[in-house]
């Protein structure tokens, strides 16, 4: 037997199989977020999560599990869903805003956080917390219990700490939509980017 013809036959087919393996183990990164994330009032395609999915090449392959108008309590109820389908390598948090506009207890909040925040660990996956503010018409006491929530979470747990990516955004009136809450289409490559920034030195490996 000629095992030089042989390989040189099988060759496509194991080369198939090695971009197949490659395709199946790809590394996730899935956002659990609200509107913020979610692209609210645009297509999909043109919010943050695609553009960076887009910016990447798919390395590592980004899945946009935001929906506009998520508490962190929604954001739970859905995770373990998310989780067993996209079994992701890490989950960054972008959660709390609604809950903070809806002037909820912030220890409230802290719990469903604290809860994601296992769960995810539990499922063999990263964590990473992004920081949310409020207003500052939402009250002096107020915001600085809800703001210290993620600091404290991050550092109980010893996970990443993300910056908020909207107080660069508030500076650019003409980066906001007309509700003063939500970044428009113009905004989502600026928020692209910096998350990129972010992001970058936690998952990507090359």
């Amino acid at each position: 037997m000629n095992f030089k013809n042989v390989f040189r036959w099988h060759y496509p087919f194991l080369l198939l199989l090695l971009l197949i393996s490659r395709v199946a183990s790809a590394d996730t990164l899935l956002i659990l977020g609200d509107s913020l994330s979610a692209g609210y009032r645009m297509p999909a395609s043109v919010a943050w999560p695609a553009l960076l999915n887009d910016k990447w090449q798919k390395q590592p392959n980004v899945i946009n599990g935001s929906i506009s108008g998520d508490t962190a309590t929604q954001g739970l109820s859905r995770l373990p869903a998310l989780l067993k389908q996209h079994q992701p390598q890490w989950v960054l948090i972008e959660l709390g805003g609604n809950d903070g506009l809806r002037g909820f207890p912030p220890q409230n909040v802290e719990q469903d956080l604290r809860k994601i925040i296992t769960d995810i660990q539990a499922a063999k996956a990263q964590p990473l917390l992004m920081q949310i503010r409020l207003p500052a018409n939402y009250g002096r006491r107020y915001n600085e219990a809800f703001s210290s929530i993620y600091p404290k979470l991050a550092q109980e747990y010893s996970i990443p700490l993300i910056p908020f990516f909207m107080e660069q955004v508030y500076l650019k009136p003409e980066w906001m939509q007309q509700d003063g809450i939500h970044p428009s289409p113009d905004a989502q490559a600026f928020i692209a980017s910096q998350m990129a920034k972010q992001l970058a030195p936690l998952v990507k490996h090359d």
